[in-house]
Formats: C-alpha cells, sequence, structure tokens
C-alpha cells in the first residue's frame, strides 16, 4: 500500500514538474524569434503538446484500428469487408445491436424526465430541504460504475429457495410468498436488460438534474407571474413556457447522456458480462478482443460504434456553438 502510494506521488511529481520545465523551454525558444514572428508562433508552441498527444493518442490509435477492421482476426492479412458482413448477419451481433438501441432510446429519455421531475419537486422545497435532498440524489454520481453494479447487486441477487435472500427484490417476493426469481439471468424477453438500465438511470439522475435545476431557476419569474396572472395552470406553464426556455439544456444533457449511453461498458460486464441475452456494443468488442482474440472483429464493431456516435457529437458541438452565437 504504502509503495502504492508512493508510486502515486512520484507520477504527479514528474508529470507537473516535466510539463513546466517542457512549457519553460517552449517559451525559451519562442523568445528567440524576432518580436513579430514570436507574437504568431507562441500559441502554436503551447498548443504543440496538446496537439502531440491528440495526435499520438487519438488519432493514430483511430487510423489503426480502422485499418485493423479490415484485417483477420490476427490482423496479419486483409479480408476486406467480411468483418462487417460477417457481423452484421451474426444473430448475436444483431440482438447485440437491438439491444444497444433500447439502452439510446430508453436511458436518456428516462433521464430527462426523472432530472425534469426531480428539479422541479426540488425547486418547489424550502432552501435547506432542497440542499439535502439534491445532495443525496447526486451522490450516485460520485460512485464509479462497477461500484454501482456491486450495490445493486444486493438488489437483484437471487439465492436458492432454500437459503436466506439477501437481494432487496427477492427479499420482498419471498416475503409475500412468492419464489425468488434470477432477474439478472432470465433469458426470456429484456426484462434483465431493463433492470441494468435502472442502474445507469439511477448514476445519471442526478446529473441531468443539477443541469436541469440551474437552467429551470434561470428562467425569468416575470414571465411565470405574467403566464399566472393569465390563468395559466402550472402543469401549462411548465410545457408551454419553462421547458420551451430551458430547451438548450435539456438538448445538452440528452445528447450528453446519450454519448455515455454508446459507450456503456461498465455495468453490463460487471453485472453479466453480456450474457443472458443483455449484450451491448461496448461489452462485445471487450470480448472479441480480449476473450476471443478476434482483434478484427473487434476492430470492426469499434469503428461501427464511432460512425454512430460522430454524428451524436457533430450536433452537440454545433449545438454549443449556437448557444455561444447567442450569448
Amino acid at each position: 500500500m504504502v509503495i502504492t502510494i508512493l508510486n502515486a506521488l512520484i507520477a504527479v511529481v514528474a508529470g507537473v514538474a516535466g510539463a513546466v520545465v517542457l512549457y519553460y523551454l517552449l517559451n525559451k525558444i519562442a523568445e528567440l524569434l524576432p518580436d513579430r514572428a514570436e507574437e504568431k508562433v507562441k500559441p502554436y508552441f503551447f498548443l504543440l503538446p496538446a496537439l502531440a498527444a491528440i495526435a499520438l493518442y487519438l488519432i493514430y490509435p483511430a487510423i489503426q484500428t480502422f485499418v485493423a477492421s479490415f484485417a483477420n482476426r490476427n490482423t496479419t492479412a486483409f479480408v476486406g469487408f467480411d468483418n462487417y458482413a460477417d457481423l452484421l448477419t451474426s444473430s448475436s451481433f444483431q440482438n447485440t445491436l437491438i439491444n444497444t438501441l433500447l439502452w439510446v432510446l430508453i436511458v436518456p429519455a428516462v433521464t430527462i424526465v426523472l432530472g425534469l421531475l426531480i428539479a422541479t419537486l426540488a425547486d418547489k422545497m424550502k432552501p435547506r430541504g432542497e440542499k439535502v435532498a439534491k445532495t443525496v440524489i447526486f451522490l450516485p454520481m460520485a460512485i464509479s460504475a462497477v461500484g454501482a453494479g456491486t450495490i445493486w447487486r444486493f438488489v437483484y441477487t437471487a439465492n436458492p429457495p432454500t437459503q436466506d435472500q439477501i437481494g432487496l427484490l427477492n427479499g420482498i417476493k419471498t416475503a409475500l410468498g412468492g419464489d425468488p426469481v434470477g432477474w439478472l439471468t432470465i433469458s426470456s424477453g429484456r426484462l434483465n436488460s431493463f433492470l441494468l438500465m435502472v442502474i445507469l438511470l439511477w448514476a445519471q439522475a442526478g446529473f441531468a438534474m443539477v443541469l436541469l435545476s440551474a437552467a429551470i431557476k434561470g428562467v425569468p419569474t416575470e414571465t411565470l407571474e405574467a403566464a399566472r396572472l393569465d390563468g395559466a395552470s402550472e402543469l401549462a406553464i411548465f410545457f408551454r413556457i419553462t421547458v420551451p426556455q430551458i430547451r438548450s439544456t435539456v438538448i445538452t444533457v440528452f445528447i450528453t447522456v446519450l454519448i455515455g449511453v454508446l459507450k456503456t461498458f461498465d455495468i453490463v460486464y460487471v453485472m453479466t458480462n453480456g450474457n443472458y441475452n443483455t449484450n451491448i456494443i461496448a461489452v462485445d468488442f471487450f470480448n472479441q478482443l480480449f476473450t476471443n482474440r478476434n482483434a478484427g472483429y473487434a476492430a470492426a464493431i469499434v469503428v461501427m460504434l464511432v460512425l454512430v456516435i460522430l454524428p451524436v457529437m457533430i450536433y452537440q458541438v454545433r449545438q454549443f456553438r449556437r448557444e455561444e452565437a447567442a450569448r
């Protein structure tokens, strides 16, 4: 334990010191140039380390992955579009795509609904009660996905009928006279996938609540009071005045959660490892690469995932630019 902490401290100190020395040297090199050239070049000098890191750790691996998606399992020979054809015609991968689509359709939308509901109800409370409620609801955001999965195992766990049930759901079910159910091992239907989505909803609701609550508080009170004087109900005020005025925040939260959902891995991997009809793209990629040792398939899966995420990210960037222009 002591050695681990010492190594961590050395890494932090060495990293910070290295960055300071690097930028000091770049600044000195820029100062050697004529004044006019220094003004033009210095910003690029300071951006150089970040751009180099992006090129080394993002662009180069992305190109390498794209090339590998057209190669065999050992990336020793090109096989054309065989990996993509095999994946898209595979019934198991089609099921994985359906599961991923369900996550994409359900989790972001429900997260927005929960965030709006909690933010609106908390706004009606007294200041102290509002702070306590928001703190408690936001706490799951501080827990890792693996930690959240471990916690929810105690909700979904199923023991044999002859043993005591430590899982909350089965404890309630057996107390009412029913038999325990293996909630995560139900292969028919997709109930177990929905139960896994609940974990991510539990973790993301606090994030949505904080941003949406700040946006709701930013709605001019004069507009709300004018609507009340005109006889509008609270429900009408919420949907016709509040929601349209916080639309940009709603879209931002929705897209952020959507990108997170597309990259979801930990929860499914920890809880079921994609078994029992719960597989999603990120888990399938991991298993293809590290379990099946099929680098070509894994690269093809990543490329398809990037193609799905890319339009969403482009839309998000454009949305941010519109917000900046509006300000």
